[in-house]
Formats: C-alpha cells, sequence, structure tokens
C-alpha cells in the first residue's frame, strides 16, 4: 500500500517533506481528535453478516437507455437538488427501505448529459434508510449531499479532494475484527458537518441528535451504522477521481426514495 507518513498538518490537512517542528504539530493535532474519535465514528461500524463484493464495472445499457440528462433512477424531488456546479455524482442505489444492500454508480457531465461510468455493490446502514436521520438510528439518510473532504489512516498522495491522513481514524480495538480496515480511506459526506475540515472534525451545525460522521468508506461486507461502504478498488477509484474543480456530491437512498 501506499506511505502513510505525511509530514505537514494545516489546517487538518497534509504533505510530504516538512520540518520536524510541522510534524510534531501533526502529531498533536491526531491526539486532539483522539478523544472525539468514538463519537465521530459512532455512525460507521460493524454489524453481522457476509457477502461477496464484486469489482468495479462499467455502468450498464440501462442506465444508457433513460433520459442521458437525468441521473437513471433519480426523480423530479432529489434531481433538483443536485448543485448545479456539480459534474460529477455519486449515486447510491438502496435495494429497498429497510435493506442494507446497495449498488454504487459514479456518474459525470459532459455538457448536458450524464455519463454513467464504474459500479460497485456496497452496503449503507444496516436498517435501512430514512429521510429523518438521528443518532444511532442504523439507518443512512436520504438525500443530496456535496463531498469535499476525505482522509484516513492511510495516506492517498493521487487524492484530488483535501486530505488528512491520521491514525486517529483507527476503528476502536472492540469493534468486530473485519472492521479493522474500514477507514483506510473515508470520503466525508456533507450530511451535518462543516465542510472544508476534516472528516474527523466532530461538529455537528445542526444538533448532536441529527448524527453526524456520515462516511464513505471501504466495506466489510455488511450493513453500517449509517455509512455508505464500497470496495478497497472503488474507493480507490473515487479518490483518484472526485475533483473539487468538479464540485462532486452524492444523491443516495433506496430505490423507492429515489424514483420520487
Amino acid at each position: 500500500m501506499r506511505r502513510t507518513g505525511v509530514d505537514r498538518v494545516r489546517n487538518g490537512r497534509t504533505s510530504v517533506g516538512r520540518s520536524s517542528g510541522e510534524r510534531a504539530a501533526r502529531a498533536a493535532l491526531a491526539g486532539s481528535v483522539a478523544v472525539a474519535l468514538a463519537v465521530t465514528l459512532a455512525a460507521c461500524g460493524g454489524g453481522a453478516g457476509a457477502a461477496k463484493e464484486p469489482g468495479g464495472k462499467p455502468g450498464g445499457d440501462a442506465a444508457r437507455k433513460t433520459d442521458p440528462t437525468r441521473i437513471p433512477g433519480v426523480g423530479d424531488a432529489l434531481h433538483k437538488r443536485i448543485p448545479g456546479k456539480s459534474r460529477q455524482v455519486v449515486a447510491v442505489y438502496g435495494k429497498g427501505k429497510d435493506s442494507a444492500a446497495a449498488t454504487v454508480r459514479l456518474f459525470t457531465k459532459k455538457g448536458e448529459k450524464w455519463t454513467p461510468g464504474r459500479t460497485w455493490k456496497g452496503h449503507n446502514g444496516r436498517k435501512g434508510w430514512t429521510r429523518d436521520h438521528h443518532e444511532g438510528d442504523k439507518r443512512s439518510p436520504i438525500g443530496v449531499f456535496t463531498l469535499t473532504d476525505a482522509g484516513g489512516v492511510r495516506s492517498a498522495p493521487d487524492a484530488k479532494l483535501p486530505y488528512t491522513a491520521s491514525a486517529a481514524f483507527a476503528p476502536p480495538t472492540y469493534w468486530p475484527k473485519k472492521t479493522r480496515h474500514d477507514f483506510d480511506h473515508v470520503i466525508a459526506i456533507d450530511y451535518n458537518r462543516n465542510k472544508g475540515t476534516s472528516p474527523l472534525d466532530p461538529a455537528r451545525p445542526d444538533g448532536e441528535a441529527k448524527g453526524g460522521s456520515i462516511w464513505l468508506h471501504l466495506d466489510h461486507g455488511s450493513g453500517t451504522s449509517g455509512c455508505v461502504s464500497i470496495p478497497r478498488a472503488g474507493m480507490e477509484y473515487l479518490l483518484r477521481t472526485l475533483d473539487p474543480d468538479e464540485h462532486p456530491a452524492v444523491v443516495m437512498g433506496d430505490r423507492a426514495a429515489l424514483a420520487r
């Protein structure tokens, strides 16, 4: 895998090859977030069950047969909430309202047309989806959210989104063994968080009861506590592809909710 060492911290961001004083500053930052980590990570993590996940595949013919100016399967209510500047959208199609199974597909806008790209099998909250997400409900929030920040235990030198590498992302040791690598890489979903900050930022602008720390992260084979998970190959591809200049966003929910 890639190097994990990072030698500079500036506003929660990392770069390589700086002074020992700056390395010490990064260490201090990691320590300051460690106390809040258990709360920050509460929205993600282990669950029962297992499922084999295939690697990424090109978008299928069904997506191409729909109106090319629309994200397939997304109705007016959510489609109009996609930011006008967004030219990259990650669509998360939940299998059902109470299901943890999902399909994740990347779309890229060229002119007025949305082109389907790679697709991965993944998971959402283990109790399904909700339009009124609350801390601990084990459901993923339905909606459209921007994607502005990333991070993880491992570094990602080819990531285009601002990326924070820190050991503070590591899951608690008491979580199931299969979750050990869930947060090697994450992309923060901008639900109840401050944009432009590390995914570890514990701030909840809409209040603690509304939950937070809703991320795209690595899949461990079953449902999460609210995040969306995809295979490692998919996460690494998104990190290389999602570009702040393209104003990436995610539209997510069960298929019936998306279609409204």
